[in-house]
């Protein structure tokens, strides 16, 4: 396979850099940009990767994607950063599930979707990301991988890197749910319990991956996590027959997973296989909200989370900046829901149409409950991404049974 054509752009100077410039020299953030960055803040320089789109479109037709099966990012090589066969060994061991887009019968004003990433290999839609790192990964000839997470980036990448026999070291804050530290472990992956947030976390795997030469996965950080966390759009794209929604609830933490989904769109619109992206709904955490208090104000401001979605639980959203541009490019807003909320959505998810989801997913759909309350609008294709399953916090799913409201 030949080599692609594909650079990385700073976010926040626009400075481009090539392939080479970025891999063979260890660098996650713009060379330019990284050394403005201060502890427990988002980052500045992070990095955006950009494919020659013109050569492109004459191989990615519709009738090109129309014969794709949803649930393997490897089959689109050529809108991937990877520059061997590697995506070869990946395509054969690595498929998430070839249906995941279901309509749920809800609104007879429009038409509801859910994207259920909770089949996945380790049940999260950080799958598509960890999948994509671990093949940079064994590309570049890494031996170990590290992440900081609240469980399910580091769970999906401890489950990932067993797969194949690469070693995993994690580290995680002192509030992590039982559940998903039990499930790291038994991956078999090296675990540092931090006794802190997930932030003082995120900074200790920085400087440990450089100290020790270990491949770092952090979300944001790492510019792979948002190209494959770009697949959800695609996955998205091709069940709709296709076509684009006009509106998807994200739930929202470090803003990975909103950059991530506007990029796979803006892939397909810049391939005319679409011809807008669709408005971009972040939902956040009463209690972790820094990415629409920004997207509001302007104005960052450093504050202790607290919230039981632990899996959008930020005090500095690492992705903060590339995530609120994604949701102001296409007209996209934010929706705050409280904890109640979240359980509450939990539960009705559960028992009236059979989503067990954790509560980050189920804050999704109480962020799509507020709006389709109070909105008028009609025939609209709206898609909530269900981002990860109920059984990694079983001590929120006995309190959602708690709850009155279903």
């Amino acid at each position: 396979m030949p080599m692609k054509d594909y650079y990385y752009k700073c976010f926040s100077c626009g400075a481009r850099w090539s392939s080479d410039e970025i891999e063979d020299n260890d660098h996650y953030l713009c060379p330019k940009c990284a050394a403005m960055n201060e502890p427990h803040s988002p980052l500045i320089g992070c990095l955006r990767i950009h494919y020659d789109y013109e050569n492109i479109k004459t191989q990615y037709a519709h009738g090109f994607f129309e014969k794709m099966i949803p649930g393997n990012i490897f089959q689109f090589p050529l809108l991937l950063p990877l520059k061997n066969k590697v995506q070869e060994v990946m395509k054969a061991r690595m498929a998430l599930p070839a249906n995941s887009l279901y309509k749920i019968s809800f609104d007879p004003n429009n038409t509801v979707f859910v994207l259920d990433d909770t089949h996945n290999p380790t049940y999260s839609y950080k799958d598509r990301a960890s999948m994509l790192v671990l093949a940079k990964a064994i590309e570049l000839g890494k031996d170990t991988i590290c992440t900081a997470s609240t469980g399910n980036a580091a769970s999906s990448m401890s489950g990932l890197c067993a797969m194949i026999g690469m070693t995993s070291k994690i580290f995680v804050p002192k509030s992590i749910p039982h559940e998903k530290l039990t499930q790291i472990r038994m991956y078999g992956a090296e675990v540092e319990k931090i006794d802190g947030s997930y932030d003082d976390a995120y900074d200790i795997s920085i400087n440990e991956s450089q100290k020790h030469g270990w491949y770092n996965r952090n979300t944001a950080y790492n510019p792979l996590t948002t190209e494959g966390k770009k697949s959800g759009a695609f996955d998205i794209f091709l069940q709709l027959n296709c076509h684009a929604p006009d509106k998807v609830f994200v739930p929202t933490g470090d803003g990975s997973i909103i950059s991530g989904i506007y990029k796979g769109f803006y892939d397909l619109k810049q391939l005319d296989l679409i011809e807008k992206i669709p408005m971009l709904i972040a939902v956040q955490a009463e209690g972790s909200s820094g990415i629409i208090d920004y997207f509001e104000s302007n104005e960052f401001l450093y504050k202790e989370s607290s919230t039981i979605a632990d899996s959008i639980s930020v005090n500095a959203p690492r992705n903060l900046y590339m995530a609120v541009d994604a949701i102001r490019r296409t007209d996209g807003f934010g929706t705050k829901v409280s904890d109640d909320e979240i359980l509450i959505a939990e539960k009705y998810l559960s028992q009236q149409h059979g989503y067990f989801v954790e509560p980050s997913a189920a804050a999704a759909w109480a962020g799509f409950i507020k709006y389709i309350k109070k909105s008028k609008e009609k025939d609209e294709k709206i898609v909530v991404l269900l981002t990860g399953s109920g059984l990694k916090d079983i001590k929120n799913a006995e309190r959602a049974l708690m709850m009155k409201e279903i």
